[in-house]
């Protein structure tokens, strides 16, 4: 047997804070070598951070980078363990993400990455390139500070592997594993029996499956230990790293670390048999022949050993089930540990949500109340850095610290119902008693007073009042009114947040949180300035009906009973008069129901539809439901209002992500803010289309949906492919 300890990593890293970044990684490496462990594989990019963005441009980083690659050469941390180290590199005056391999205070090797990540979120093609020479290992001469402190002058660059006296180890950075002519392949093929992949992979509602499913495919296939590791938190951006480092062997998951978590530092080790592998690879016909007559990859060799031979003490660590969070889950605990990064990180003292009684804001004072109790665990589980952030962010004195999830929320933690006229007991009651459950610090303030005197300013200076529409005003006046009160409602937010800590004789602020979901930022929903303008916003890309789901889950599992009253209560913005033949509801607002919302949005962002591929589509979704008439009027209607609202993604809120369909303008979903919002073009062909429809041909024996059968969820339409719409697959189903 050739046993082999090996150590992966999550570390909560922050893009540009190069004291935080590399005492994790120190953490990490003595971790590892504490648990025996003779290689150690870190997040990409990790000296640095991932999410620098035009930080890279820099100089700076770069030479900040080198610095801080020094400092760990310099003293023992690579004694005897092979270290992969994530940072920027410019070679020949280019900049490469690059995992740089050190053992014994030596560097042996530096592996550019060879296909960068550049759609959604990812933008490497912005400050790196890739490397194209997959046959060569060039000499790379090492900075003259770099030189001097480890004497050698240069090492070798480029795409290879290293080569030991009995195993052979390889890099894989991230994107490089989903690419459809994945680097570990043709490793493989020469002899690579264990592959470092160093990512930088953000959360995404049921996304993890995918990750995992890669590594598993990719063992399966080739054989070989995948070692994955990655960053975990919020480096001070939208995004939420998700962590999840894990082991695999052959097919199987050995080891998995944490998806979401509050601590800096988690390392995993596995102890592997490499002797699993190269009997693996030699019972399988086809890779065997594939092997014989593979092309070289350059390689560089290390005259030295790092198995260690059969010992009854040492025990090969067995598969283990892997573990998936429900989508509820992944709502609570990620977008709680981002508010928890960016609360400590920030400076602030605490968050303040204006909280409705409806669902979104209930969501959001969920999360934070799910936040605390976070907090708590990790205190009672003996984290004193979570201790020491909770004692400084919630202004303990006297040797005291948080006891109890409400008593910690109760220090940072304002919510406030901002009623007028128009809001309900049924509201007022239930945002009492969630803030009562969560522990926050409760305000139900009347802003009747402020919308009067607006009101009467306005009518001062005009000579005219305003109506709502049900007493006789126009759409005009009815828009303005409800306006005003939405943003009185900011104002009034940034105010307390600013001054309520000082009322109490608290030191420091309180951040705002904003509550819109991503279908009412899609639809445009929401008033420019109103409270869905606020400091971050940890739903701002999660769907009505997730949210919804989530409600119901947290009742239970977060012991906030309220929140089924919540979720049960029909949404309504509460901005209307309550008539007893009127009732205000979201759904009735804007012309269409949240769940049509969410179709729209999936087959706008994720499928790339337009108004036209997106009726074809949906007139085979809704075949029986909706005839083609009825579906072209709602792909107009929900054109026309995106259209008409998209200025306001140009400020909303930044926002976790968490959805592939994002509307997000800053860097996610990247479009014009100015549009014909007529379509006139694109409404005439749909036009044309209803008009040409045969239904005699269309109601044909073989096109109808009997009771006992499934629903057709789509077919190849307008080139766009198969959509199923009942798929499990975030990247496939509707």
């Amino acid at each position: 047997m050739r046993l082999l300890t090996l150590s992966t990593c999550n570390l909560n890293q922050w893009a540009m804070d190069f004291d935080n970044n590399l005492r994790n990684i120190k953490a990490s490496i003595l971790s590892a070598k504490q648990a025996g462990a003779v290689i150690r594989i870190g997040p990409e990019l990790e000296i640095t951070g991932y999410g620098c963005e035009d930080h890279f441009l820099e100089q700076d980083t770069v030479t900040h980078a080198w610095e801080c690659l020094e400092d760990l050469l310099s003293g023992d941390w690579t004694d005897s363990i092979l270290c992969s180290i994530g940072m920027p590199i410019i070679h020949e005056s280019v900049r490469y993400n690059c995992q740089v391999f050190c053992l014994d205070r030596k560097i042996i090797m530096i592996r550019p990455k060879v296909c960068l990540a550049n759609d959604g979120n990812y933008r490497e093609l912005r400050w790196f390139l890739a490397w194209k020479f997959k046959d060569r290992l060039v000499d790379f001469q090492l900075p003259s500070h770099i030189s001097e402190a480890i004497s050698q002058v240069s090492v070798p660059f480029g795409f290879g592997y290293i080569q030991f006296q009995d195993t052979a180890i390889a890099a894989e950075t991230c994107e490089e594993l989903f690419t459809a002519s994945a680097p570990h392949v043709g490793l493989a093929y020469n002899g690579v029996e264990v592959f470092m992949n160093a990512s930088g992979s953000h959360h995404q509602l049921r996304k993890l499956n995918v990750r995992i499913d890669a590594v598993k495919s990719a063992t399966t296939r080739c054989g070989g230990v995948y070692m994955y590791s990655n960053h975990q938190g919020c480096d001070g951006g939208r995004l939420y790293y998700d962590g999840c480092c894990f082991i695999a062997v052959n097919g199987d998951v050995v080891a998995q670390g944490s998806q979401f978590s509050l601590k800096e530092v988690e390392v995993l080790t596995a102890i592997v048999d490499l002797d699993a592998v190269s009997s693996y690879r030699a019972s399988v016909s086809s890779f065997r022949e594939s092997a014989s007559h593979e092309s070289k990859v350059p390689l560089v060799k290390i005259p030295r050993r790092l198995c260690r031979s059969f010992e009854l003490s040492i025990f090969p660590t067995n598969p283990v089930e892997i573990k998936y969070h429900h989508p509820e889950e992944e709502i609570a605990f990620g977008p709680s540990c981002w508010l928890w990064d960016y609360l400590r990180r920030s400076g602030a003292s605490g968050y303040l949500l204006p909280l409705s009684g409806g669902a979104d804001s209930s969501a959001v004072a969920a999360i934070v109340g799910c936040m605390c109790q976070l907090v708590i665990k990790d205190i009672e589980n003996g984290d004193e850095q979570v201790k020491a952030d909770a004692i400084r962010v919630g202004n303990y004195k006297n040797g005291e610290f948080p006891s109890s999830s409400k008593e910690f929320a109760k220090r940072i933690f304002y919510t406030v119902y901002m009623g007028t006229e128009n809001s309900s007991d049924a509201t007022r009651a239930r945002a009492k008693k969630l803030a009562e459950e969560i522990g926050s610090w409760h305000l139900d303030v009347n802003i009747d007073a402020v919308i009067f005197a607006l009101l009467s300013l306005f009518q001062t200076v005009t000579g005219r009042r305003p109506r709502y529409k049900v007493d006789g005003g126009s759409n005009a006046e009815n828009l303005a009114l409800q306006n005003i009160q939405a943003r009185i409602r900011m104002v009034l937010a940034f105010m307390m947040a600013s001054l309520m800590p000082w009322v109490h004789n608290k030191s420091g602020f309180y951040l705002v949180l904003g509550s819109s979901n991503v279908d009412e930022a899609l639809r445009g929903y929401l008033t420019k300035y109103d409270c869905s303008s606020a400091d971050i916003n940890p739903i701002g890309s999660i769907s009505k009906q997730d949210l919804r789901s989530f409600l119901r889950w947290a009742a239970f599992h977060l012991d906030y009973p309220s929140l089924a009253e919540v979720e049960a209560a029909p949404p309504t913005a509460e901005l209307e008069p309550i008539r007893s033949d009127y009732n205000q509801l979201d759904e009735a607002d804007m012309g269409m129901t949240y769940e049509e919302l969410s179709v729209f949005g999936r087959l706008r962002k994720i499928f790339r539809c337009g108004p036209v591929s997106m009726f074809q589509n949906l007139c085979y979704k809704w075949y029986g439901k909706f005839s083609p008439s009825e579906v072209a009027e709602k792909v107009k209607h929900f054109f026309k209002y995106y259209s008409i609202n998209r200025h306001k993604m140009t400020v909303l809120t930044p926002s976790y992500h968490a959805e592939s369909y994002s509307p997000e303008d800053n860097r996610f979903d990247l479009r014009q803010f100015l549009y014909n919002s007529r379509w006139p073009y694109q409404f005439r062909k749909i036009d044309e289309l209803v008009h040409d429809i045969d239904y005699d041909k269309a109601a044909s024996p073989s096109n109808i949906v009997r009771k006992d059968e499934p629903e057709i969820t789509s077919v190849q339409a307008s080139g766009l492919g198969v959509i199923a719409a009942g798929s499990s697959n975030p990247h496939v189903g509707l």
